[in-house]
């Protein structure tokens, strides 16, 4: 079985400040990388800003390399501003901002065109589970990706986010959150096995210090994408630590 290194993301939204920043990157920066390895992902007037060893991202990312787009950043500004990920696609951008399956996955194409790394999010509404449409919704949301994709070497990221679990304080449970991240492992095995033992699979849904542990001991669970927690210092470090390898 392949080893893949824990990712744990911070995703801060539109939250947080430069000094939030410097806590964090001042505590999270002790962590062992060779263990885990821990991404900020600050709104984009914070990216510039020095993270000095810890790695950084964006919340989001233009189709477009340049143009006439207000208000966009494209994959090169970001590139060069020290990003290494992108979150692509999370639940807020496809419900606020009519994100489809494929503007997804155009944006994903712009990702790895910008030698970043897409986290790419995918996840069904309660209303959609409540109907058992979770596996369909999900198989189709992660094929609209690979199916795009000109070869499967490069690195890309998922991350299941149950959307009925982002900020409702609810939370799969770890069998539960496993059993959906092995079906997505073997949706990717459907394309190519290299591709399913090397592609992290993160968690994401009101995960917490408390809940991180059993989450992350489970086989199939590579890490979160962490919300709320994510802007508490020492529970982020906390979540970190769980996630150790």
């Amino acid at each position: 079985m392949a080893i893949r290194l824990p990712l744990v993301v911070a995703n801060w939204k539109l939250n947080g400040d430069s000094q939030l920043l410097t806590e964090m990157v001042n505590n999270i920066q002790q962590l062992d990388a060779d263990n885990v390895e821990a991404v900020l992902c600050p709104p984009f007037v914070y990216l510039n800003e020095d993270t000095q060893d810890v790695k950084k991202g964006a919340q989001t990312i233009a189709i477009q390399d340049s143009g006439a787009f207000t208000g966009e950043i494209s994959g090169r500004m970001l590139r060069d501003v020290g990003c290494q990920y992108v979150i692509v696609g999370h639940s807020e951008r496809r419900s606020l901002f009519n994100e489809t399956n494929e503007i997804v996955a155009k944006k994903v194409l712009s990702t790895l065109a910008a030698g970043l790394i897409p986290i790419i999010c995918i996840g069904e509404t309660d209303e959609q589970r409540e109907n058992g449409e979770t596996t369909a919704v999900i198989t189709e949301q992660v094929k609209a990706v690979l199916d795009v994709l000109p070869n499967y070497s490069d690195s890309i990221v998922f991350a299941y986010e149950p959307v009925w679990a982002i900020g409702t304080g609810k939370t799969a449970t770890g069998d539960q959150a496993e059993e959906i991240h092995a079906m997505i492992r073997k949706t990717l095995a459907g394309y190519s096995q290299e591709l399913a033992d090397l592609t992290r699979i993160l968690y994401g849904g009101s995960v917490k210090a408390e809940n991180s542990e059993e989450l992350f001991s489970k086989e199939n669970i590579d890490g979160g994408l962490i919300g709320g927690a994510s802007l508490d210092v020492e529970a982020f470090r906390n979540i970190c630590k769980n996630a150790v390898a």
